[in-house]
């Protein structure tokens, strides 16, 4: 008799480790989708913010029109890249897409701005201001929130990979995330500034 209540006590502490553990990785499995869920918000605005900006300096560059169709093939690249990680934010792969995206989104976009410093009217002209500031903005908004986004998928990966939280999530099968790094390894690095 005593057996089997000592039994049933280790069998009920062994029911109440697996609901806590599998409750703490649904826990942290789903504030890194949130975490997403606020990068895509924000990348969401910056991509909507682009077609703007081309269409105002479409006016002044006339002649460069590779660069803008660049830009808006590389945004357009972008979005379905976010739309691919965002519907599965474990999925490796697409996270990874959606970084090199981001990447080649971004080197277009340094040229659009680098070809702009060539025509003082289109750097000079408010709505092209008002835009770049925007976009500045976002951007600043889709650090902090890649950084709120890393450090939910550490905790998570934290979670899922400790003992004996790891045994639970092999159990049901709870993947690993995949952490949205700078775009490029150039982007870790300060600027270097030249005076001469």
């Amino acid at each position: 008799m005593m057996t089997l209540i000592v039994l049933l006590v280790v069998l009920l502490l062994l029911v109440f480790f697996v609901v806590g553990a599998y409750n703490r990785l649904v826990t942290a499995r789903n504030a890194f989708r949130n975490a997403f869920a606020q990068i895509d918000v924000q990348l969401t605005r910056r991509y909507d913010l682009i077609p703007n900006l081309v269409e105002t300096a479409k006016g002044y560059l006339k002649h460069e029109r590779e660069t803008l169709e660049a830009v808006i093939n590389a945004r357009n690249t972008a979005v379905a890249g976010l739309k691919a990680a965002a519907s599965n934010p474990t999925d490796a792969a697409a996270v990874a897409q959606l970084q090199g995206a981001e990447a080649a989104l971004g080197g277009a976009l340094g040229r659009l701005f680098a070809l702009a410093e060539a025509y003082p009217d289109l750097k000079a002209n408010q709505n092209m201001m008002q835009l770049s500031e925007e976009l500045t903005s976002t951007e600043n908004k889709v650090a902090f929130a890649r950084q709120a986004y890393n450090d939910a998928v550490m905790n998570y990966n934290n979670a899922r990979e400790t003992f004996p939280s790891s045994v639970v999530a092999g159990m049901f099968n709870f993947a690993p995330a995949q952490m949205l790094e700078a775009a490029k390894p150039e982007a870790r690095e300060a600027p270097k500034v030249s005076f001469t």
